[in-house]
């Protein structure tokens, strides 16, 4: 049996903000090739998971390990060598709106590479082409739908080639056929490229529809409480909030 290789590494991680503790002692690993998804409820610190996870916050302790390099102590040209392995497409796109949608996916090539223009520009056409999207290259943001311009981040997200791609909240905002349509496309990069998805998400249609692997962090724990595939977390009943959570009930015995 083929072993599997690791992604990502989270050594126990403590994070927080002006002193008051958010995340304490969070460990998982991500393996190359899945479809990692983060959910819990507000404020239990999905967010800065993921900032700490794509180099935006150090840690107060413990180590991001980015396909076996240190994230969290790295500095400098080190950092960006680092970063420049992964993609991030974030909540609301940050597609700038004075560039076309071809410029958008460009400038991440112009930026860390030195590559013909003409070059670049097929890099861009290409993944314009592998979102749905190259049609709408000399668009401006402005002109897209909401789908649109989240297939447009996934597009500039994956400019670089990274081997793993952080989605924030991807199908927030979409209706659900939209939602749908870009579930299809991550489970069809993922298994054609190979490509590590990180996602958080709390959109249970999406969670089920894609998630190889799931982490439920939980506010008052300060950290993970459960993890498993999307069967077994709706299935066990070892934990009432997690149970809840993706059956969508409610504990009858809380007021």
């Amino acid at each position: 049996m083929k072993q599997m290789e690791t992604a990502i590494k989270i050594d126990h991680l403590y994070a927080g903000y002006n002193h008051v503790p958010i995340l304490e002692d969070v460990n998982f690993q991500v393996v190359k090739g899945e479809i990692f998804v983060i959910i819990g409820g507000s404020g239990c610190g999905k967010s800065t998971l993921l900032k700490h996870m794509i180099g935006l916050l150090a840690p107060v302790s413990g180590n991001v390990w980015i396909l076996g390099e240190d994230l969290s102590s790295a500095t400098g040209a080190k950092k960006n060598q680092i970063l420049q392995k992964i993609g991030v497409a974030f909540q609301s796109g940050a597609l700038f709106g004075s560039m076309t949608v071809l410029e958008n996916i460009l400038l991440p090539l112009k930026e860390f590479t030195r590559l013909p223009a003409s070059v670049m520009e097929d890099i861009a056409w290409l993944k314009l082409h592998l979102v749905g999207l190259e049609k709408s290259g000399f668009l401006m943001p402005a002109e897209l739908s909401g789908g649109m311009r989240k297939r447009a981040a996934l597009a500039r997200a994956m400019a670089l080639d990274p081997s793993i791609i952080f989605l924030d909240e991807p199908s927030a905002g979409l209706d659900p056929i939209t939602s749908a349509e870009l579930d299809h496309m991550v489970k069809g990069l993922a298994a054609s490229m190979g490509i590590t998805f990180v996602i958080v998400t709390h959109e249970l249609a999406s969670i089920d529809a894609i998630s190889d692997r799931i982490i439920v962090l939980e506010k008052n724990a300060k950290g993970i409480i459960a993890m498993g595939s999307p069967a077994q977390l709706k299935n066990d009943r070892s934990n009432p909030y997690v149970f809840n959570f993706f059956n969508r009930t409610i504990d009858k015995g809380e007021k």
